[in-house]
């Protein structure tokens, strides 16, 4: 299984059958806070939903169609990180994360973002990487913007989120472009 290393305390590692009991704790364990901006959520009810997910998260790993990473800070899984359906075609791919409330604030999900996007360009020789957070996300939207993304637009009412729509900012980066970042974020 693919293992990307982020620095000397966070690993990504494509998710396991093993990981389901601690994902679902996480998840339930942060399911309020979760809930404001996850639409995926109250769709999780036991850990049998969270090895359904997994089972698709192998299947897609394994037709090269994408991939779902646990975040391990300091050897506790502390948040999911992927890429959704790779466009193999046009060379793009779409990232998406989250992260446990209490581990926010460290860096972890800004080192782990900037990982998957170097694993992006470096290794599958993508062309674009895009990342799109909901309008209101603050924390989430300060990722793609400390990483140096553009934003290219907002999709109105994109997105189902429990009682209402909200708009989906849409960052992108450009393999070329993420070289010259690169240089700079060193």
């Amino acid at each position: 299984m693919l293992k990307i290393l982020v620095d000397s305390e966070t690993v990504l590692k494509v998710l396991e059958d093993a990981d389901a009991d601690e994902l679902y704790k996480r998840v339930d364990g942060h399911r309020k806070y979760m809930r404001q901006w996850l639409p995926w959520v109250d769709a999780e009810k036991s850990p049998a939903d969270t090895r359904l997910f997994i089972q698709f998260v192998q299947q897609q790993y394994n037709a090269h169609e994408g991939f779902q990473s646990g975040i391990w800070y300091q050897h506790q899984l502390v948040g999911v990180i992927g890429y959704h359906k790779f466009d193999w075609m046009n060379r793009s791919a779409g990232i998406g994360y989250w992260l446990a409330e209490g581990f926010q604030g460290h860096g972890i999900m800004t080192r782990s973002c900037r990982a998957m996007v170097d694993h992006a360009f470096d290794r599958l020789e993508l062309h674009r990487v895009e990342i799109r957070c909901a309008e209101g996300n603050a924390k989430s939207r300060a990722i793609p913007e400390r990483l140096g993304f553009k934003i290219e637009g907002i999709a109105h009412q994109a997105e189902w989120l429990y009682d209402r729509y909200v708009d989906l900012v849409i960052y992108a980066m450009l393999e070329g472009e993420w070289q010259e970042i690169k240089q700079v974020l060193k």
